[in-house]
């Protein structure tokens, strides 16, 4: 589990004020001194992460934020960031100072956390610090608050315990293809061997569906497109192919129309995030023109090349078949814009790199801010006038 893929870990946000004790306790349930800690206020300025096991849950990423009542131009620069961690968050805890009791702060904070819809719980550090008057209200008006000490063992191993109960209830992300087929199915993966493929390696993505294949008892065969009408030909039975998506238009004509086929990407747009919606994106490519915005979000960094999908051949295919002048802007990692109101279409990559959470939370944001959202692989089986049947395998787990 050490080598679970970030994005495919929960991750855990500590939020409170300044001086609360949240690197102390992110440091002492991790069990390193990973996260600088001081007496004076506004230590912690970026985010801090540690991906960790977290027993008997499972793996799990650990989020440590910058105070929430930081001041100043660099403090709201701080809290700036803090906020937009709670766009990955799956669960929170929410550290309260026992010296200085907040209950106002974080009152406001349950509010914005209901609005992430980020489960959560409270934590009272500095328990030996809290009056006695304060720790009864506390207890009155939030009687599931867990008090501790964050140099106190007992104290943190109870605090994980309870973790775990809380965590064990949240939904899991959906499989990839284990619900699609029944056990003991065969499927072909097509993996073009190209100038983006990493040397000595294949990428996440196949290799994620390689690995939902093996857990649900699922025949896997890997092939280039080179060879995939021979495999085809030398299996008895295949019942579903899945293709790297820029080689749909090539990989559509060698597999027979009774064999179902989809793409890595369309596979992702379901576990990662709401495929209905990003349907509904699609839509939008008929009714765009020279006049139209469109922004390619990508989750993952890396440099381009002439056969880069996202920077090259989206680009390439929008403005041969819709218009030349449509403006294509782009935005990389987690930097994806506040603003989104500029566009008239958002298409993301298959958002292998980023959790369910963080992929949700861009499609509910481009929804609210009437601006529709695809996908890279949508977006090619569209382009290649194969949307209908790439789709066809999901069409009863939508």
């Amino acid at each position: 589990m050490h080598t679970t893929p970030n994005a495919n870990r929960l991750h855990i946000g500590i939020y409170g004020n300044r001086n609360a004790g949240k690197s102390s306790l992110f440091n002492a349930i991790i069990g390193q001194d990973i996260a600088v800690v001081s007496e004076i206020e506004g230590t912690t300025t970026d985010p801090v992460f540690k991906a960790m096991e977290l027993i008997p849950f499972g793996p799990v990423v650990w989020i440590d934020t910058a105070g929430l009542d930081d001041e100043g131009i660099l403090g709201n620069l701080r809290v700036e960031k803090t906020t937009k961690m709670l766009q990955r968050t799956n669960f929170a805890l929410y550290v309260l100072d026992g010296a200085s009791p907040d209950l106002v702060g974080y009152t406001k904070m349950m509010s914005v956390f209901k609005q992430y819809n980020i489960p959560h719980f409270l934590v009272v550090n500095k328990k030996d610090l809290l009056a006695d008057n304060k720790r009864s209200d506390i207890i009155d008006k939030y009687p599931e608050a867990f008090f501790i000490e964050t140099h106190a063992l007992e104290d943190i191993h109870n605090l994980t315990a309870v973790l775990n109960r809380q965590l064990s209830v949240l939904e899991e992300d959906p499989p990839l293809v284990g619900d699609l087929l029944p056990y003991g199915s065969t499927v072909v993966l097509v993996v073009p061997i190209d100038s983006e493929a990493p040397k000595g390696r294949i990428i996440l993505p196949q290799v994620q569906i390689i690995r939902d294949c093996l857990d649900h008892g699922i025949k896997c065969h890997v092939v280039r497109d080179t060879e995939l009408a021979e495999t085809l030909a030398e299996l008895n039975k295949v019942d579903l192919v899945i293709t790297d998506s820029q080689a749909f238009a090539t990989v559509s004509k060698i597999v027979p129309l009774e064999i179902p086929l989809t793409g890595f990407s369309i596979l992702f747009s379901r576990q990662k995030g709401d495929i209905k919606a990003l349907l509904r994106g699609v839509e939008v490519f008929k009714s765009l023109n020279k006049d139209s915005k469109v922004l390619i979000s990508e989750s993952c960094t890396h440099n381009h090349s002439h056969e880069d999908i996202g920077r090259v051949k989206i680009p390439k295919l929008i403005h041969k078949h819709i218009h030349p002048e449509i403006r294509i802007d782009f935005s990389m990692g987690h930097d994806f814009p506040v603003d989104v109101t500029a566009y008239d279409l958002v298409i993301h990559c298959g958002a292998c790199m980023v959790n369910r959470k963080t992929m949700l939370y861009r499609i509910d944001h481009t929804e609210k801010s009437d601006v529709a959202m695809t996908n890279y692989g949508l977006t090619l089986a569209y382009f290649s006038g194969i949307l209908d049947r790439s789709i066809e395998i999901l069409n009863d787990r939508m």
